[in-house]
């Protein structure tokens, strides 16, 4: 499995951290050209590469940390995102008009047809992501929810992987309002910063 952060702001970085921690390879993208990006992605690990867009989209699971607005560009640089996991780990500030009620995930996964997607690594601020996820004897908690069972499951087990605590809140609509932010309407989830102790 391969992996790309696409977006390489503060939530692509504390991303990136995680991924260094446990030395798994992650591919960085963003905007602007790799050679920009390679010496902050060297100094938080060997294992975290920055490369161009293109190429980071060849990545099997891609995290989206781009502002929400850019989505739609990342989109397009693929014609079919069909065997590919999207992770969305974007909030919607500021709202964008469009949405129409709909969950910005809800709203975000029609730009990524055939893709499997799902939303986690949102709730959390940067700073919080970018620290140790082992805390007090337990993990820090991430919240997924998706449309797609079947999704779910390879992202819980990559959160594993990086020390988190997944936990499946079902659908984007359902429990993953939990974990919906848009402009000033936050779920109830959102910046909570919750441990679950080892069984």
């Amino acid at each position: 499995m391969s992996y790309a952060i696409v977006g390489f702001g503060k939530i692509g970085q504390a991303l990136a951290h995680a991924f260094a921690r446990k030395n798994i390879d992650v591919t960085v993208a963003s905007r602007r050209p790799p050679e920009a990006l390679a010496p902050q992605a060297r100094a938080i690990g060997p294992t975290v590469v920055a490369r161009s867009l293109r190429e980071a989209l060849e990545a099997d699971t891609i995290i989206l940390a781009v502002p929400f607005g850019e989505h739609r560009e990342v989109a397009k640089a693929l014609p079919s995102w069909k065997g590919k996991t999207v992770i969305d780990a974007m909030n919607a500030f500021p709202v964008p008009e469009e949405l129409d009620g709909l969950p910005s995930s809800a709203f975000v996964a029609k730009s990524f047809t055939g893709a499997k997607f799902v939303k986690g690594f949102n709730h959390l601020v940067a700073a919080t992501m970018a620290t140790d996820p082992l805390v007090e004897g337990g993990h820090r908690v991430v919240f997924l929810s998706s449309d797609d069972e079947d999704a779910t499951a390879p992202v819980a087990a990559l959160a594993k992987q990086l020390g988190f605590a997944p936990v499946e809140l079902g659908k984007l609509n359902e429990g993953g309002a939990l974990v919906h932010a848009r402009g000033r309407t936050w779920g109830q989830l959102i910046f909570q910063d919750l441990f679950k102790k080892e069984q």
